[in-house]
């Protein structure tokens, strides 16, 4: 419906531009954060303060379908990363005249607690693991994706660093690091270099066949978080300690992020991305009203039935008339 005729293979992120304007949540936070943004002050080029309160409203907001699909919305042209690296408006939330140290930037982050949470966050759900199906340590791209969209708005704010790739990268370098340089080096490759994050990326943009994915019920990991897990439809469950792999011939593209972000976000369309609340009461609707009534009544060995009381009276009392006749 949105075909583009100058990109004969279409344009991802201008869909999801337009998706964004014809739902009314998304295209009043999005407004919201574009006139800041956009508009110039005396000496500077922005309210960079207020745009980036507004970045964090808009992600905080929007249902995740429409805020990550302007976001992580998968290309095959320059005109369609250029878009998708502008969703941010990085004139304003992104760039500055000059690039701090990345070491630098960090203690900003951490005097301030919005900031040092959220990056504590996404060092934790985005930590690559080379030996993963996912390439994740926690196997869960949707809390990946979440922590990463969580530091747009702070001084840590991240964006694409070109539009060739799917590398990012807060606004600072190495320069001036001094003894500090591989601990720095260490710090950016975090983000440059990150495979969790990127097949994260992929999986949300490239859709990897939304049908074959269905969300599960919570299961408790070895660090005493709840994640969810997730498992292709119509597959058995694997021996335990397997709840939380993900297969490698397939990747969740949207996870249970819908879930994860606030209560009021959840939108009307929820065939993308479907609550727990949804899951229980649409796909577990009928199982779990029955596994309820079960488990609330009493267990059958917990005592005899009436027919087996009346037999075990009737022997009692045959029995000792039999022993006399014999006697």
């Amino acid at each position: 419906p949105f075909a583009v005729e100058h990109i004969p293979k279409g344009n991802n992120c201008l869909d999801a531009a337009k998706a964004c304007n014809l739902d009314d949540t998304c295209k009043k936070y999005r407004s919201a954060y574009i006139t800041p943004c956009t508009t110039s002050m005396s000496n500077e080029v922005c309210n960079r303060r207020k745009c980036h309160k507004a970045l964090r409203q808009f992600f905080d907001k929007v249902p995740a379908k429409h805020s990550y699909g302007m976001l992580f919305c998968s290309c095959r042209d320059i005109a369609c990363t250029e878009r998708r690296r502008q969703t941010i408006v990085p004139v304003c939330s992104y760039e500055e005249r000059e690039k701090p140290n990345c070491l630098n930037l960090q203690d900003s982050c951490k005097t301030n607690y919005i900031c040092r949470s959220r990056l504590a966050d996404f060092f934790t759900n985005c930590q690559p693991e080379s030996r993963s199906a996912s390439s994740c340590l926690k196997e869960n791209y949707a809390d990946c994706l979440l922590a990463y969209s969580g530091l747009i708005g702070t001084v840590m704010t991240p964006n694409y660093i070109d539009s060739s790739s799917l590398s990012v990268a807060p606004w600072c370098d190495c320069s001036n690091s001094g003894n500090d340089l591989e601990e720095c080096l260490k710090f950016l490759n975090f983000f440059k270099d990150n495979t969790c994050l990127k097949n994260a990326i992929q999986a949300f943009g490239n859709g990897s066949d939304v049908t074959v994915w269905q969300p599960a019920l919570p299961v408790q990991t070895t660090t005493a978080t709840t994640t969810t897990a997730f498992r292709v439809k119509n597959q058995p469950l694997g021996p335990a300690g397997s709840e939380n792999e993900i297969p490698t011939h397939v990747l969740p593209p949207c996870a249970n992020l819908q879930a994860q972000k606030l209560k009021s976000n959840v939108s009307g369309s929820t065939h993308l991305c479907l609550s727990d609340r949804d899951y229980e009461k649409d796909g577990l609707a009928g199982a779990s009203s029955h596994i309820t009534t079960k488990s609330m009544a009493a267990p059958p060995s917990c005592g005899l039935s009436p027919r087996l009381v009346l037999v075990v009276t009737a022997l009692s009392t045959l029995l000792p008339l039999s022993l006399a006749e014999t006697l």
